[in-house]
């Protein structure tokens, strides 16, 4: 039931102003958000005490039982009293109605319905999931106000939209201990996120424990793997909080970790050694050989015996075909069975592979490189290459999921994986111009660090009425529409779109049939060039889904790759962006507003500390410790407002670029301990929005001159702990760009608050150092020379 915003401060700081109109969201600390919330009786609540009890029927859940006694008394810092085995009048009434087996399924059922009245807390769902999931619900309306702990009266019920909402750690590249993954189980139950996808192997390293083929692990894991006792605790543990984790073993590419410990099943002779750079290798399985076969056979056989779960990924992607190329006896088996490339043979191995698995009562999943239609159509389907390969991949009669957009190793906006919806669906207003209508096309080039230039084209439409709208062609890609088409001046637009790269916003100059200007790709600037177009470019024709295709999509998976993440800095790559990814994944399709989902984060954020136990600000404070030297942080912390760690492409490329694009690449920069985005700098733009929209308003300038003299302050104690330490000294010239952007911040703010102008030649002087000081250094960059832009426009006109 949608219900209008009321202003109510709920917890850590959660405030929602009085809105004219619904929101699919409300304004209670929920997340994901469910699909039917109703307040009851106005603004009641239900106080608590330390007397809390807790009662379950239908099932049995002692040890989960006390992990929720365990939570309340972290959140609320009580002792809680002793309760009987059966109270009589428990304060949590917790009915199941049916037993089922302790082990999560695909179809297990997470349905529920709560209920807080004055009589007490009433929590009914179908199976012991739904309680699961209900109660992290319940969990997160516990909150304390200033004169009681208490649950509001609510009436509440919610089932998952998607079936399959997963995380998918890589302790491959870097290795994750037990405790850290542990951790995240936890994170993942409260975010009602139910399968934990495991990367045990690739190129870099082999994490699973073989007990017959043990070179695996001692020749391939620098001695750093999971015995079988362990993948097996992981296993109970993710198991009682309603999460199955499903075992990703990677076959036939990525590789060398197997080739350095049995070089006998690799289709070149070698010799091998560990792999410790980054990128696509070149060791690939020999699938022509019995003893491959005997060797994944009994691997299977291993994994299954630890792995309960139905599926086993078995990776599939990026398989580089050198070595069956030029491998004499494989291209005769490639000739005696008419298999006519590298893609022909991996399907062969793949429908051998596949009959393993079921041989084992298992079935295969994989990325996208292992679509082909000689897989029967039971296999599941991981997609990173996006929406359009999603509706193609069920389009063909297999059900898939997406991880394309939810890279969350990657630092992008949370309100970028937020606008990422699972289903494939028709692209607004990319329709060519009709008669009504003017556009103008351009083509592109934007070199990159690393690899080709991209190359595309934008049109860009204008109606009668003066609206604008646009789409965008990236080479080799489907059609996408633009959004917030805005002309700073008559030769100068800017507008923004979601690829795969992250929030890309062009900002270009238009002049006669010349295109100059950046792409801001994430928060970093690319250069671009171009020229105009005769004539509107045609589509890249993509096959659409069916109509009843949408039931193939079983949902989507977050991934954390660990090329840039070690175990330390995993929370904060993780939380509480995470939230809003299994926001997509759990809540209705309309639940979509991004305000109100930054509003309701900034609250669950601090509930996932202190109830969860998840350390995104522990390791945050202590890693800015060690860059300090000391406890004393503040000035790093308010130093760090206006930064965020540059674009994730733009740190890979400047890493191989210097030669560190490998395993041993120290991640102790400031820039590995930014979270992904400044919400102090998405603040600072909306007070500098209300302030040009409102210029006599006083409020939004006394934020913004607050901000600006708190940096302007911050300059000299930040300095010294710069000069302190030589991981630190690159950003020095950072830290003075900082202080006189906060001057002129303050100078621009007085500016447009008494609708002052400058000079064009102020506002290009100006405009050239914003430039400058928007630049990458040690691969962090200041995002907040952003919103001062909005300021310099505004007090140009």
């Amino acid at each position: 039931m949608r219900k209008t915003a009321r202003c109510i401060v709920l917890g850590a700081g959660l405030i929602v102003s009085l809105s004219v109109q619904a929101a699919p969201a409300g304004d209670l600390p929920l997340m994901p958000w469910p699909q039917r919330v109703e307040r009851l009786s106005g603004e009641g609540y239900l106080p608590l005490s330390n007397e809390i009890s807790i009662r379950v029927q239908g099932d049995r859940m002692p040890d989960t039982l006390d992990l929720w006694r365990e939570r309340i008394a972290r959140q609320t810092g009580w002792v809680l009293k002793p309760q009987s085995d059966e109270p009589q009048r428990p304060t949590i009434n917790i009915i199941i109605e049916q037993k089922v087996d302790a082990l999560p399924q695909p179809d297990s059922d997470e349905s529920y319905r709560l209920s807080v009245t004055a009589e007490g807390v009433k929590l009914q769902a179908k199976t012991r999931f739904g309680a699961i999931r209900g109660m992290e619900t319940l969990l997160q309306l516990i909150r304390a106000d200033a004169q009681q702990v208490a649950i509001p009266f609510v009436s509440i019920e919610d089932a998952p939209r998607f079936s399959w909402r997963g995380l998918l750690l890589d302790s491959a590249r870097h290795f994750i201990p037990v405790d850290d993954i542990l951790r995240q189980i936890d994170g993942m139950a409260a975010a009602k996120l139910n399968v934990l996808h495991w990367h045990l192997t690739d190129d870099q390293g082999w994490r699973f424990a073989s007990t017959h083929y043990p070179r695996l692990q001692h020749a391939a894991s620098d001695e750093q793997f999971y015995t079988q006792a362990q993948m097996r605790e992981v296993v109970r543990y993710a198991a009682q909080r309603g999460i199955r984790v499903v075992p990703e073993i990677d076959m036939p590419g990525h590789a060398s970790a197997i080739a350095v410990a049995y070089p006998e099943i690799m289709s070149a002779p070698g010799p091998y050694s560990m792999a410790r750079e980054w990128g696509v290798l070149k060791p690939v399985l020999d699938p022509t050989r019995q003893v491959t076969w005997e060797f994944v056979n009994v691997l299977i056989e291993e994994v299954t015996s630890i792995f309960p779960d139905p599926w086993i990924h078995i990776g599939g992607d990026e398989v580089d075909t050198t070595q069956w190329d030029t491998n004499p006896n494989i291209q005769a088996f490639m000739h005696q069975h008419k298999l006519k490339n590298g893609k022909a043979l991996q399907a062969w191995f793949n429908q051998r592979l596949e009959k393993v698995l079921e041989k084992h009562q298992r079935r295969m999943m994989g990325w996208d490189e292992i679509l082909n239609p000689s897989l029967p159509k039971t296999i599941l389907i991981q997609s990173w290459q996006g929406q359009d390969t999603l509706g193609k991949i069920v389009g063909a009669g297999y059900q898939g999921i997406l991880s394309a957009g939810f890279y969350v190793d990657q630092p992008q906006s949370t309100a970028y994986h937020y606008r990422n919806e699972v289903l494939p669906t028709t692209q607004p207003d990319t329709s060519p111009p009709g008669k009504a209508e003017s556009a103008q096309s351009w083509h592109f080039t934007m070199p990159r660090l690393k690899g080709d230039p991209i190359e595309g084209s934008f049109t860009l439409i204008a109606g009668r009425n003066g609206q604008w709208r646009g789409f965008i062609d990236f080479q080799g890609k489907p059609r996408r529409a633009v959004r917030d088409i805005r002309w700073l001046d008559s030769r100068q637009v800017t507008f923004s779109v979601d690829t795969w790269m992250g929030d890309t916003r062009p900002v270009v100059s238009v002049k006669s049939s010349e295109l100059s200007g950046y792409f801001l790709v994430g928060n970093t600037r690319y250069p671009v060039s171009g020229k105009k177009l005769s004539k509107v470019p045609a589509a890249l024709k993509v096959a659409e889904p069916g109509k009843n295709s949408e039931r193939q999509i079983l949902g989507g998976e977050a991934a954390l790759w660990s090329e840039n993440v070690v175990a330390p800095l995993m929370d904060i790559k993780l939380w509480p962006r995470m939230f809003a990814v299994a926001e997509r994944l759990w809540s209705a399709q309309d639940v979509n507003d991004v305000d109100n989902m930054y509003q309701r984060l900034d609250s669950v954020d601090a509930w996932s500390t202190y109830s969860v136990g998840l350390q995104q600000h522990m390791q945050s404070l202590g890693q800015m410790m060690r860059l300090a030297g000391s406890s004393e942080v503040l000035p790093l912390q308010i130093f760090s407002q206006a930064l965020e760690p540059a674009q994730y492409y733009t740190r890979q490329h400047l890493k191989y670029r210097a030669g560190n694009y490998h395993q041993f690449e120290p991640l102790n920069r400031l820039a590995d301990v930014l979270p992904a985005e400044s919400l102090t700098v998405r603040q600072m733009d909306k007070w500098v929005d209300a302030l040009i929209a409102s210029p006599k308003e006083g409020q939004n300038a006394a934020e913004l001159h607050h901000l600006f003299r708190r940096w302007q302050r911050n300059t000299e104690d930040v300095l010294s702990i710069i000069d302190g330490n030589y991981r630190l000294k690159a950003l020095r010239p950072v830290a003075e760009d900082v202080e006189w952007l906060a001057e002129l911040g303050i100078r621009l703010t007085e500016l447009v608050a008494k609708q002052g102008k400058l000079s064009d030649t102020e506002r290009q002087n100006w405009q050239k150092k914003l430039d400058d000081a928007a630049l990458v250094r040690d691969e962090v960059v200041i995002t907040a020379v952003y919103p001062l832009e909005k300021l310099l426009r505004a007090s140009a006109r």
